[in-house]
């Protein structure tokens, strides 16, 4: 892959990734969508269906606007991109083992699926800049 095609995919990515976050726990936070998990119509809802604790659901919500944050100023600060897609990766594979605890169709895992193969990517364009 050329630089300047990495470069952007990077850029592009991080973009996605932030916005995703953003759109999911602020501006859908109170809103269903089909991929809520157990039939739940907010995410309060959807963690208490995943039997979680509210405190909880805050420290994954904090977190995902800290790595949203994180990776919007990666364009400036690059050290960043890395920690910040391994976290939001971690926190995907969670996403999908709650949906696969209540036993959820696939497709509402969909979602964090898609999210945790992007933060997979990103880390591989930054760590390793020769794929091609």
């Amino acid at each position: 892959m050329t630089n300047i095609i990495q470069i952007y995919t990077t850029y592009i990515l991080q973009l996605i990734l932030a916005i995703t976050l953003v759109n999911v726990w602020v501006v859908h936070f109170y809103k269903p969508t089909k991929y809520r998990g157990g039939g739940a119509k907010s995410m309060s809802e959807e963690f208490e269906a995943y039997g979680l604790p509210q405190w909880f659901m805050r420290v994954v919500g904090g977190s995902k606007i800290i790595i949203a944050s994180l990776l919007i100023l990666g364009f400036w600060f690059p050290v960043v991109i890395v920690p910040a897609s391994l976290a939001l990766s971690v926190l995907m594979i969670g996403a999908v083992a709650m949906h696969i605890k209540v036993k959820d169709p696939f497709i509402k895992a969909v979602p964090a699926l898609v999210v945790f193969l992007m933060a997979i990517g990103l880390i591989l364009l930054i760590v390793n800049p020769t794929i091609s």
